[in-house]
């Protein structure tokens, strides 16, 4: 049996439920990784500052 799909008016298909799920998340999964990407790369630049003799906890 197929699945009734919806059109919009440009004739694009409206994503199903378990589409717009999926969809969320893989974006949910790729923004998990940029922040930890970036918080690696913070955590570096920190330990680069500390050997410089330079606290990056300091404001």
């Amino acid at each position: 049996m197929g699945l009734l799909r919806f059109f919009d008016e440009s004739g694009a298909p409206i994503p199903t439920l378990p589409e717009v799920i999926d969809q969320e998340q893989a974006r949910a999964d790729q923004e998990r990784e940029r922040a930890n990407q970036e918080r690696l790369r913070a955590d570096r630049l920190a330990e680069r500052l500390r050997v410089l003799g330079i606290d990056p906890e300091l404001n």
